[in-house]
């Protein structure tokens, strides 16, 4: 899914990784990223915010007073990459097939409303666990054109 302007480096890498859910330092990044190749790092950055998502919904099933607003974080997180990754799909630059942009596009659309819907207490987290690892088995599974 590697895009004309890789979403992981430039926008969405310091903002799904370096929460204030997420590890210590990791604000300042990590030295390997530095020698990820661009499908590598945003794979690396659904990565995080994948498990951020599942580990505060988790916490959130097993009945965590506080976790729900760890969750409410990582799916404002997560929102925030869809929506970034939106935002550069739709650039005429963008490097994509048509047919994958609209296709990514439109799961964008979905990751906002389920969001909205968990937020709300009226759905789990689990379609947007499960659409985020199912673009990190694309990524995963693409060859390396950058």
């Amino acid at each position: 899914m590697t895009t004309h302007a890789t979403l992981s480096h430039r926008s969405a890498a310091g903002r799904a990784g370096a929460g204030p859910g997420s590890a210590p330092g990791a604000a300042y990044g990590d030295a390997r990223d530095s020698v990820l190749t661009p499908r590598q790092a945003e794979y690396r950055v659904f990565a995080r915010a994948t498990h951020r998502l599942s580990d505060a919904s988790a916490r959130h099933a097993e009945g965590d007073r506080l976790a729900y607003f760890k969750l409410a974080e990582a799916v404002h997180d997560n929102l925030r990459l869809w929506l970034t990754l939106a935002t550069d799909l739709a650039t005429d630059g963008n490097g994509l097939p048509d047919p994958l942009r609209a296709s990514l596009i439109s799961l964008a659309g979905f990751v906002e409303k389920h969001s909205q819907l968990v937020l709300n207490k009226q759905a789990d987290a689990s379609a947007l666990i499960e659409v985020n690892a199912a673009v990190m088995k694309g990524l995963r599974g693409g060859t390396e054109r950058d």
